[in-house]
């Protein structure tokens, strides 16, 4: 089986990745090659952070690899927090610290539309392919359910009635931003 780094240490983006390339590819973690730096995320973009991360691990580590960056992006606070999310409410990166700045934002707001976006970047012995997904839905007015990470307690993908955080893992990866992208990743990298 060929091996493949996604550039990150985020062990549920790992598991949740892991189930969708199951059979296909030997996943492997930052860990896994070694690598225990902070990868760079310098861009304004979520294009630019997820091609500077893999472009580090291929330059550095000489392993196939691929790396996402992924946004919240609320239509009434302009796109924001965007390239932001993982950071919004301060550089300790704080899932519930960032889930209440937001609600805090959105206060005066009665649109609640927003998107999750992700962008893969795969560098695939060195030829680079980018890969994007997109889920719509709303941001609730409290939390709401406790799987998951990251905003998913308050994001309720459109045509459902519960957040990500109430949903099954497999459920989830179905439908949302980051699934859409590996899966287009995954039928990429079945014809190779």
């Amino acid at each position: 089986m060929k091996q493949l780094c996604f550039a990150t240490n985020n062990k549920h983006k790992i598991a949740e990745v892991s189930q969708m390339l199951a059979g296909k590819y030997k996943l492997l973690s930052l860990e896994d090659i070694g690598c225990h730096v902070e990868l760079p995320e310098e861009q304004d973009t979520l294009e630019g952070n997820s091609r500077q991360k893999a472009e580090y691990v291929w330059h550095n580590f000489n392993i196939s690899c691929f790396a996402d960056d992924t946004g919240l992006e609320v239509e009434a606070l302009g796109g924001a927090p965007g390239v932001y999310s993982a950071r919004y409410a301060g550089p300790q990166r704080s899932d519930s610290d960032n889930i209440q700045h937001l609600l805090k934002n959105l206060e005066p707001h009665q649109n609640r539309r927003a998107r999750f976006r992700t962008c893969i970047t795969l560098i695939l012995d060195g030829k680079e392919h980018q890969f994007e997904g997109i889920v719509e839905g709303t941001i609730t007015t409290d939390w709401q359910g406790n799987k998951g990470f990251g905003y998913d307690p308050v994001f309720m993908p459109q045509g459902y009635n519960k957040t990500f955080a109430e949903m099954t893992p497999e459920e989830k990866n179905l439908i949302s931003h980051r699934g859409r992208a590996v899966q287009k990743l995954v039928v990429f990298l079945s014809t190779r």
